[in-house]
């Protein structure tokens, strides 16, 4: 909060300001009273108010002003004097500022920087530096820049707090030397302005087969040290600044290893975290592999506290379609991600590219359970059948399957699998779906609503002219039992499309996204389309006739 001292300081530079107009001198008092709101009064909104306002300023006496002298030092501030004076309290500043000497096409942080701020990943970092969080945690595709913004987080770190020290632990030790490398390229790089925001953070030493690096003046502990799981770092290591975690999980197969997973939690608990000093700050960057990750835990140990923010962004913008890492340079587009998710199983994509962990030895169906089809049997089909799991609330989804029956097997064939939260496009796609296949019985979960949803989705399909035995039922029974004990028969009775015949984005890829990662052990986000199915299975069973095929007697 600014004080009262600061706040008449800056009043009466202004009015100096609007009576004799803006000189270097006075932009630069300006600046060291913003330079005192964000660092030294924690107020950095009203920092950047009055740094608006001097550029605002800065820019018009630029523009009006006839003396070149004046007109020159304002633009050499604008271009060098703020940046470089704002890097140091401003972590955004600081990645443009330090990379202006580079090529554009070598730069980092330009073309991605729409992306990041839009993400949340840079707001999270300043305010944990900032004081406004202890833990935070940053989930995102391979390949986008997620270790790579953490080193250039550490280095701004290294500068604001010179007699600190952080450690940076991995699973791997590849992953540690590429750290300890980046760090040594910021810092000490002739294209990099490091040295410039903070000139007395010059190399003090460094040891390459330690991993260590050491900035200003000596100190018992190094001010970045890097260490891999495993690592003996008894008495070796200590951070009272930041702990760095980066991936702590080097594969698939440990991902799917329980017994590992808790290994490493005991690891991350009585190694990596026993470095910690009182009041030091954590990073966890990492591909969200299973709910028993470190990650996972923590959220579960965390939840509710306001002191910690877990950032996951997917592949693509479920509101838009749009990729979340188109960048200027670089980037991934949408038809990366989807040629991506056509070669890969539909967990490990959505562990890597969705950021949603899925516990796998849970997991209630699996592709080898389905039994698929390419094309459907010759002739009408005995019957057109349909059920609907209607939306309650939230993030729910209206799901309605399409399923064509030829004697004993009933082929899913289309659906609605939408979480839209206008009815009226539900009643429509639900009555367009049931006239155009010609659905002849159709059964609605009458369960939050579904008795309304019956009633005007018959309504629209008698005006379009078409006949259907629409029923409701209430269903008593719990979601989750349903589900386990009906989906053996699913899987016995009915066929789904091969993989080939739909797109991931489509209703039916979507519907198929939420069958296959339908979990037993952990909590479901989605289980409306396992639950639709299972309710098609009782409706068959407790309700339905067995279809006879009329065949001539070859007697």
């Amino acid at each position: 909060m600014i004080t009262l001292d600061t706040k008449n300081i800056l009043n009466k530079i202004a009015k100096v300001v609007k009576l004799k107009g803006l000189d270097l001198e006075k932009a630069k008092d300006l600046l060291d009273a913003a330079y005192a709101v964000a660092v030294e009064e924690k107020d950095r909104d009203y920092a950047l108010k009055v740094i608006d306002y001097i550029k605002e300023i800065a820019t018009y006496t630029i523009k009006k002003t006839e003396d070149e002298e004046i007109a020159s030092q304002l633009d050499n501030f604008l271009q060098y004097t703020l940046p470089r004076s704002m890097a140091y309290w401003d972590f955004d500043t600081y990645l443009l500022f330090i990379e202006r000497k580079r090529p554009k096409t070598r730069r980092f942080y330009e073309p991605r920087r729409k992306c990041l701020l839009r993400s949340g990943v840079i707001q999270a970092l300043q305010d944990l530096e900032d004081d406004k969080l202890d833990i935070i945690s940053i989930s995102m595709p391979p390949g986008t820049g997620k270790t790579s913004i953490e080193k250039f987080f550490a280095t701004w770190v290294i500068g604001r707090h010179i007699d600190d020290y952080s450690l940076f632990y991995s699973h791997s030790d590849d992953i540690v030397r590429m750290f300890y490398d980046g760090i040594m390229e910021i810092c000490t790089g002739a294209e990099y302005g490091f040295l410039e925001v903070f000139p007395y953070a010059r190399l003090e030493s460094k040891d390459a087969k330690r991993e260590i690096i050491n900035f200003g003046e000596h100190k018992s502990f190094a001010s970045i040290q890097c260490s891999s799981v495993g690592a003996k770092n008894a008495g070796k290591v200590r951070c009272n600044r930041y702990l760095y975690c980066d991936d702590l999980i080097g594969s698939i197969n440990e991902a799917l290893n329980k017994p590992y997973l808790d290994k490493l939690w005991n690891t991350y608990g009585t190694d990596a975290r026993q470095r910690k000093m009182d009041g030091c700050k954590e990073i966890h960057i990492a591909t969200r592999w299973s709910v028993h990750d470190v990650i996972g835990r923590l959220q579960k140990i965390y939840e509710g506290d306001k002191r910690t923010r877990f950032i996951a962004i997917p592949d693509i913008d479920e509101q838009t379609g749009k990729s979340n890492f188109k960048y200027d340079r670089e980037g991934f587009t949408v038809a990366f991600f989807e040629s991506q998710q056509a070669v890969m199983d539909d967990i490990t994509y959505r562990c890597l590219y969705k950021q949603q962990p899925v516990e796998r030895e849970g997991i209630l169906v699996h592709e080898d359970d389905l039994r698929t089809y390419v094309t459907l049997p010759e002739g009408e089909p005995d019957a057109v059948l349909s059920v609907v799991d209607t939306k309650n609330k939230g993030s729910d989804y209206f799901f309605q399957p399409i399923m064509y029956q030829y004697g004993k097997d009933y082929y899913f064939v289309d659906c609605i699998c939408s979480n839209s939260a206008d009815y009226n496009i539900q009643y429509d796609m639900s009555a367009k779906y049931i006239v155009e296949h010609k659905v002849k019985k159709c059964q609605f979960e009458s369960n939050s609503g579904g008795d309304r949803v019956a009633l005007e989705v018959s309504k629209r399909v008698k005006a379009m002219n078409w006949a259907c035995n629409i029923t409701t039922k209430f269903t008593t029974q719990n979601k989750e039992t349903k589900i386990i004990v009906n989906m053996p028969w699913v899987l016995q009775n009915v066929l789904f499309k091969d993989k080939s015949l739909y797109k991931p984005k489509s209703d039916y890829g979507v519907a198929m996204k939420y069958l296959l990662s339908y979990s037993q052990n952990a909590k479901n986000e989605h289980d409306d389309v396992p639950d639709g199915l299972t309710q098609f299975a009782l409706f068959v069973e407790t309700g339905m006739p067995v279809a006879v095929r009329v065949v001539n007697s070859p007697f």
